[in-house]
């Protein structure tokens, strides 16, 4: 049964850096691109990172772009996303999400597995 597990959120200081964690099992990560959205508060959830599962190609979406990088661990099965110099406006609810196909999209219709998130504050 295909699960995916987000974990590392906390509360941060402006500045400060966050590692995400989203572990997956029953697929191989060879075969399905995982993404990382992200939900504020009042806002629309909204793409943020994705590693494809074909060619393993890395994409950043939205403005944190600069700041955050995308890897995964094939052998513990776990896509990362670092956080750097995060900001206020980076609080937000994050989820990983996965889907069998090859490339990466910021759509999170196009997405067919979800995780159940994890709290991202940004506040001094």
């Amino acid at each position: 049964q295909l699960q995916l597990v987000e974990s590392g959120g906390g509360l941060v200081q402006p500045g400060g850096s966050l590692r995400l964690s989203c572990a997956v099992t029953g697929i191989s990560l060879d075969y399905y691109t995982i993404s990382w959205f992200r939900r504020a508060p009042g806002k629309e959830r909204e793409g943020v990172s994705c590693i494809s599962g074909g060619d393993s190609s890395t994409y950043y979406y939205d403005s944190a772009k600069g700041r955050l990088t995308i890897s995964r661990n094939i052998g513990r099965n776990t896509v990362d996303l670092q956080l750097n110099n995060l900001k206020p406006e980076d609080t937000a609810v994050y989820y990983c999400a996965a889907d069998p196909r090859p490339s990466c999209s910021e759509f999170e219709g196009d997405y067919m597995y979800w995780g159940q998130g994890t709290q991202v504050s940004v506040s001094s």
